[in-house]
This record gives C-alpha cells, structure tokens and sequence, in this order.
C-alpha cells in the first residue's frame, strides 16, 4: 500500500469521484483538490455517503501555487491523480489561451510544487482527443499527439440523458458527412467505473514499481572478497547525530534518473 496519500486533482469532477470512490474501498486515504469550476460540493458529499469514509477536500485552483504549497506541508503525498482541466474541445478552439492558461500552466505548477515537495508519482488522465485524426484504428499509443477540432464540444452521455428525461429538448449531432457508415462520427465509450478502476491499477502498478530486469550471470570468487561486510553506524549517530535517512530504493531511483538522462555519461554524443 502506498506510503502517503493519493491527492486527485479534480477530485470533485465526474471521473474523479468515482476514482476517489474506487480508490477509498481499495483502502487508499485520499485527499481531493478541485477549484469547483464545474464541479459541486455536492458530489463529494455523496462520495462520502456512498463508502462511509470521511474524504479531506480543498477548494483549490492549479493556479494558486501557494494554495497548492499548504495543501502539500499538510499531507504526505505519495501519488498524484491529475484529473483537473477544461476539456471543452468546441470552447478550447474558442478560447485557446485560457485553455493553455488553465490547463498547461496549472499543471506546470503542480508538477513544480510536486518537485519541492519530493513527489514524484503521477497518475495523469487524458482524453484520446490528444491523437488527433486517426492514422489507422483501433487508436494505440503509437499515434502523434495533436489536436482534434472535430470531436464533440462536451460529454454526450449527458446529452442523451438530459434529453430523455425531458431537461433537453434534443440532441444535437455535429456532422454527418463523415467517412463513416452513416456519415456521423464514430466514437468509442467507457463506463466510468471501469475507467476509475483503470485508474486504480495504473497506481498499484506503480507501487509495484517499473523497473526493467539486468542481465547477469554467476562467475567464480574474486581474490580477496570475504562473504559479507555491513557497518554499524551507531557512533556516528551518538557523535555526530548523524544517520542514512535515503534508502536502496532512491539509492536505484536516483541512480537511473542521472543514467537515463546521460546514457553515455558525461560525453556528448556527436
């Protein structure tokens, strides 16, 4: 189990209450962030109501980095779920800087603020609208990333729903002169729940960690290695009031962020 909490930015919106749902009966003590912008109190409640657990909840904006700085000294963050945005792709065509504004520099503060803090697990969730026009289908992660300016300007579940019940007076399809078999937009959809638990595994995996297996083979003694060797620090601790606080784990996480970043060391490649 994870070390720390898990904090869903835009914990309060539709996925991300069913994420915290999933996330609270997997017996994760999660904490929600969500500046309200299209979201209510409400759903939290609800949250709350549904597994019994009590979810610590911040009215916060990404663009608030201070606000994001105190949320960060109160907990012991260990992942960040980042499901806090504008997703509007008609509104974002409209309005591209506040989209950039809200989206691209919100996160940019969160990452930095994750940075002083020392979190470095994030879970980010995204829309398949970030590939574009399809090359070929079904849509796979080889694909560009790029805007699509077609693609529906809100949910259309909803817009089903609302209609049925009498709220909207109709459903308004965008199209229907596509390439398709009856000239609409060909879309796939996920039920909620199942995309929350996505979620959910994604973290477990992570808590796994992602490490790649290192070729080795066993080879005869060298001259002069005894059979094991490990000191006793205490000294140290009573004279100096010194002790080794960072362990195997981030000696291996440190390590292979310097390697990855320079494969061939200190030389550049030509």
């Amino acid at each position: 189990m994870a070390s720390g909490s898990i904090l869903v930015t835009g914990g309060a919106g539709y996925v991300g209450t069913h994420t915290v749902v999933e996330l609270l009966d997997a017996g994760y003590d999660v904490i929600v962030m969500d500046n309200l912008h299209n979201a209510s109190m409400e759903s939290i409640k609800r949250v709350e109501e549904i597994t019994g657990k009590t979810v610590a909840t911040y009215s916060v904006d990404l663009l608030d980095k201070d606000g994001l700085r105190d949320l960060f000294k109160k907990h012991k963050i260990y992942c960040v779920m980042h499901f806090a945005g504008l997703k509007a792709v008609g509104e974002s065509c409209q309005k591209p800087l506040m989209y950039y504004k809200n989206n691209i520099g919100g996160t940019v503060n969160l990452l930095e603020v994750m940075k002083e803090f020392g979190v470095y697990n994030m879970i980010f969730s995204s829309s398949a609208t970030v590939y574009g026009s399809p090359k070929y289908l079904p849509i796979d992660e080889k694909h560009p990333i790029g805007e699509d300016p077609q693609g529906i300007p809100n949910n259309l579940m909803p817009y089903i729903s609302q209609v049925a019940v009498g709220r909207l007076k109709e459903l308004t399809v965008h199209g229907n002169d596509y390439d398709t078999p009856d000239g609409t937009g060909v879309r796939d959809y996920i039920h909620v729940v199942d995309l929350a638990q996505g979620h959910v595994a994604a973290l477990k995996r992570l808590e796994k960690g992602c490490g790649c297996k290192i070729p080795y083979k066993i080879a005869g003694r060298r001259t002069g290695d005894i059979a094991s060797c490990y000191a006793d620090a205490k000294l140290a601790q009573e004279e100096l009031g010194w002790t080794a606080k960072l362990d195997l784990a981030r000696m291996c996480e440190d390590l292979w962020r310097w390697q990855s970043n320079n494969p061939t060391g200190f030389r550049k490649d030509s």
